[in-house]
């Protein structure tokens, strides 16, 4: 059965997606295309068998908004696993790789999975402005989006088993040059063929459920795991998505990256387009997901 599902990934769905999406997503250099990609999204959402709802945060005296999907648990409704990814680019980037990838993928597992009844509740977010600056020495990303709905989780009293976090997902191949962050305990593989898997030590288990997804199921998709102390704060680049506000509100959480600037040239220009990306590592990403995903929630 579960087979049978994961070959039903498709990367022409998966592209069409990107296609759809790609293109400057920001809140004063775009906003109007911002919006039009947050409609994309909900109504590719609204098609599917979801109870489809919007969490809205204010930033700059203006209302943003999350679009959640969800599949409401048979058997424990209360406990719940999520799939994020965040829709917004930096103000020169049309952002194919950052995050249309994530945000296609995100839409594609949540199509897949469409027809099964999962024991624990689960929810597919797009979230926003995870690009925005703070202000400060470092001009760190704000992750407002996923901040304001960690917050949000920890007020309500969420049971979240887990949060995956999809986060530049299609940029990848045997040609491709891998670098390593300086002062990274872990040494990178010198090719950027592979996924990297990303969590905190409270969330080692995630890490190792995502790795074990891809040999259970045969599936041909490099990982290479890294599970950081504390919430990552001696490694900031561990930090760089939206897993961080759910490891600071006390929540497992574990990021897959295909290692953004550390791989791609493209990262945060204007050439971050479709035709520079792997659709097929993103479908083996997906396939992973929704493996991980069935495991978690059954």
């Amino acid at each position: 059965m579960l087979e049978r599902l994961l070959d039903q990934v498709s990367v022409d769905r998966i592209r069409g997606h990107i296609q759809s999406l790609e293109g400057v997503r920001h809140p004063t250099a775009a906003p109007q295309a911002l919006e039009q990609a947050a409609d994309y999204i909900q109504a590719s959402l609204d098609a599917l068998p979801y109870d489809v709802e919007l969490h809205l945060f204010q930033d700059a005296d203006r209302e943003f908004r999350n679009i959640v999907a969800t599949r409401l648990g048979a058997r424990h409704p209360d406990e719940r696993w999520l799939v994020v990814a965040h829709y917004d680019t930096v103000a020169d980037s049309p952002g194919a790789d950052d995050n249309a990838s994530g945000v296609a993928v995100l839409l594609e597992l949540a199509t897949v999975l469409a027809p099964l009844t999962f024991d624990r509740t689960v929810q597919f977010v797009a979230v926003n402005l995870e690009e925005k600056q703070r202000e400060g020495p470092f001009g760190e990303t704000a992750l407002l989006g996923s901040r304001a709905l960690a917050a949000h989780a920890a007020e309500q009293g969420w049971q979240i088993g887990g949060a995956i976090v999809l986060e530049s997902i299609a940029y990848a191949g045997k040609q491709i040059v891998q670098k390593t962050p300086e002062g990274f305990p872990l040494r990178l593989p010198e090719v950027g063929d592979f996924v990297g898997v990303v969590g905190n030590e409270a969330s080692r288990d995630l890490v190792e459920m995502l790795v074990q997804a891809i040999e259970r199921h045969r599936i041909a998709l490099p990982a290479v795991p890294l599970v950081v102390p504390g919430n990552g704060e001696m490694l900031p680049d561990t930090r760089r998505s939206d897993h961080a506000p759910f490891w600071d509100r006390g929540y497992k959480a574990v990021m897959l990256t295909d290692t953004a600037n550390y791989r791609n040239p493209h990262y945060h220009r204007p050439t971050d387009t479709l035709d520079a990306l792997d659709l097929s590592f993103a479908a083996q990403v997906c396939r992973a997901v929704a493996a991980m995903v069935v495991a978690a929630a059954r």
